[in-house]
């Protein structure tokens, strides 16, 4: 589709302009009517071929490429309403709040076409039919809106799959990139899979049988969109977002790119509890820990088939057998099963953390010994020993 500048000039004051002002202003009418004409009818036109589209089920290529054509046709119509209607009611003064945040949000999707490409094809599409879903939804009549939703759903699972695969290839990308530009994309990724989560997973749940199994991880993510969310919730809320992009986005965020995300926030909740002065908060925090470093085991590393380093493969072995034996106490002893739980993960992280080079872990690694000794799974050894009778100091 043809692009154009959407600049917008401030008129002078002089005779001539004020008499294109006025013309404008009453010509503007017309155009919109135009537009939103041709928007319906390419609009019915696109929810026939989809409709055929989707009855194919063999050697569909003529209805394909009518669906196809139909929605090329389909997103002109709406870019030429924006382009046309909206930017000129703007220009005019004369337009409202929402027409007003709809063209500000057009502007922020054309300054991604320069240097991000990708995520401009998609987020244009995105726009431009969330900008019609509204309208629909406002303006029209039920059987319409039933059929447009389904087309709506379909659509957006593609763009938002899109969406996601770009960043996935992104993030493999900046493997030796900076931290703040990983967590740029780590960022994004929330954001994106947030977005869809409140706005498209709903309309999917009702229009996709299949789906009905997420409904208790959709409500549990639900507990999260009320009131203000401290750090600790954020990382509760991202940890829900990413067990539900296992069952959504398979694809789209592969398995490795789970893991990183999920080491992200371990590594956010590490961060967080030693940083977390409070003792309460610092133990709600630490559970919070607990509860991601065995979520990311059980339901990603567990799952994990290839394994890019066979030492970390065979570690792990070792971990998740320890682990189905602490399991095993789970309904016999559930007082032990929790203490001896947490001294297998924290022994686990303090593995990692030692690794570690980027980060200073110093303070959590304290906390750990202090939990390993309260749970008598370390002992003091004090800081001198004997040596021809006399005890000697050891060095710091």
């Amino acid at each position: 589709m043809e692009e154009r500048s959407l600049r917008i000039i401030g008129a002078d004051k002089n005779f001539f302009n004020k008499i294109t002002t006025t013309l404008t202003k009453i010509l503007t009418p017309t155009r919109i009517g135009i537009n939103s004409m041709l928007i319906s009818i390419r609009r019915n036109s696109l929810l026939k071929a989809y409709e055929a589209y989707q009855d194919v089920e063999e050697d569909g290529e003529k209805e394909e490429e009518r669906y196809k054509s139909a929605y090329e046709n389909y997103l002109e119509a709406l870019d030429k309403y924006v382009m046309d209607s909206i930017y000129k009611k703007v220009k005019n003064n004369t337009a409202s709040e929402f027409e007003k945040n709809a063209l500000a949000k057009y502007y922020e999707v054309i300054t991604l076409k320069e240097n991000e490409f990708v995520e401009y094809k998609h987020r244009k599409q995105k726009y431009l039919i969330d900008l019609d879903f509204q309208s629909v939804k406002e303006n029209g009549k039920e059987k319409v809106v039933n059929k447009y939703e389904k087309f709506y759903v379909y659509r957006m699972d593609i763009l938002y799959k899109g969406i996601l695969k770009n960043y996935s290839i992104k993030l493999a990308d900046s493997t030796n990139g900076s931290i703040s530009e990983k967590d740029k994309i780590y960022s994004k990724i929330f954001t994106t899979l947030a977005d869809y989560v409140e706005n498209i997973l709903p309309l999917k749940i009702e229009h996709d049988e299949k789906i009905k199994k997420i409904i208790p991880e959709y409500e549990n993510y639900n507990t999260y969109t009320v009131g203000k969310l401290d750090t600790k919730d954020n990382i509760e809320k991202n940890k829900v977002l990413i067990g539900i992009s296992r069952t959504l986005f398979t694809h789209s965020l592969p398995l490795i790119v789970a893991e990183q995300c999920y080491e992200k926030l371990i590594k956010d909740a590490r961060i967080l509890v030693q940083d977390t002065k409070i003792a309460t908060k610092r133990e709600v925090a630490y559970t919070t820990l607990i509860n991601l470093m065995e979520e990311c085991n059980s339901k990603l590393l567990s799952k994990k088939v290839y394994w890019d380093n066979p030492e970390e493969k065979s570690e792990f072995k070792k971990f998740w057998g320890k682990y189905k034996e602490v399991l095993e106490l789970k309904e016999k002893d559930p007082e032990n099963y929790n203490k001896q739980r947490e001294i297998l993960f924290i022994k686990n992280d303090l593995d990692t953390i030692r690794k570690e080079k980027k980060i200073d872990y110093s303070k959590i690694e304290k906390y750990y010994k202090r939990k390993l000794i309260d749970y008598g799974a370390m002992r003091v050894l004090k800081n001198k020993y004997l040596s021809e009778g006399n005890y000697i100091k050891c060095a710091k």
